[in-house]
């Protein structure tokens, strides 16, 4: 394995079972060239693959409520000392696609490099940090999670979630290249009422993951509940072909 590069995820609660995080890693396998690390932050083992590193949730002084509502867990990740992990961190939600060459994103400098979700929505205006996909040097932001534990509930109150902390907090950021990654709802969805007849957009070339953001999660495109399954005036019904075909290749039951 190479020590230096490392993929992060994080699995807590029900919402993403076992099934979510073998994907990630079999989908990560094919998409990174050479050795490297994957290792999964749990305190629910059952169902991981064997190939998957994994950790304790970094324990920082967060209460139950702190891990539904804001992702407040998060911010462990960038603990000064994380279980001894070295090097290029990137850390995946567990509710990414990726459809494309990764090896690039361990390469990007900058002290945290994420995601600017401020072009998305087609209005001119400062970056909006979006952390489903960031990378980081691991232990480099250690002060990250000291200073929300010496302030929590003034901190929390004040950014409601851990993405707007780290925008608010940490200066410098980096963004990604924005045809790296795509959001389903922003560019793969389909145009209301069209959206009723033709199933969402494939991932463009040019894409190395597509990140889902609440409803609908990628399991809903793949083993869909009866009915609308995207948020309403949006609709959405029936199984995606590319997202069946990007499960079923990467171990998942469709």
């Amino acid at each position: 394995m190479n020590p230096n590069r490392v993929v992060l995820c994080m699995k807590w609660g029900t919402l993403y079972p076992a099934e979510y995080v073998n994907v990630l890693y079999r989908a990560c396998r094919a998409h990174i060239s050479g050795d490297f690390r994957f290792v999964c932050l749990t305190n629910e083992t059952e169902g991981l693959l064997p190939e998957v590193e994994v950790f304790p949730v970094p324990q920082f002084g967060l209460d139950d409520w702190h891990y539904y509502n804001g992702a407040w867990p998060k911010i462990g990740v960038f603990s000064q000392n994380l279980y001894d992990l070295k090097g290029r961190c990137l850390f995946i939600d567990l509710d990414s696609v990726i459809c494309g060459n990764l090896d690039a994103m361990f390469d990007v400098p900058g002290t945290l490099v994420a995601m600017d979700s401020q072009p998305w929505k087609g209005k001119p205006g400062a970056p909006r940090t979006m952390s489903s996909v960031f990378s980081f040097d691991v232990g480099s932001l250690g002060w990250v999670v000291t200073r929300l534990q010496a302030d929590r509930d003034a901190l929390v109150s004040k950014y409601i979630i851990e993405q707007d902390y780290l925008h608010g907090e940490v200066s410098g950021i980096c963004y990604w290249p924005q045809e790296w990654i795509v959001s389903f709802k922003y560019h793969l969805r389909q145009p209301l009422i069209i959206d009723r007849f033709r199933e969402p957009l494939s991932p463009p070339a040019s894409a190395k993951i597509v990140a889902f953001h609440g409803r609908p999660r990628p399991i809903d495109l793949i083993r869909p509940p009866k009915g609308n399954w995207d948020r309403f005036p949006h609709h959405g019904s029936g199984a995606v072909s590319w997202m069946k075909a990007y499960w079923q290749r990467f171990g998942g039951q469709v």
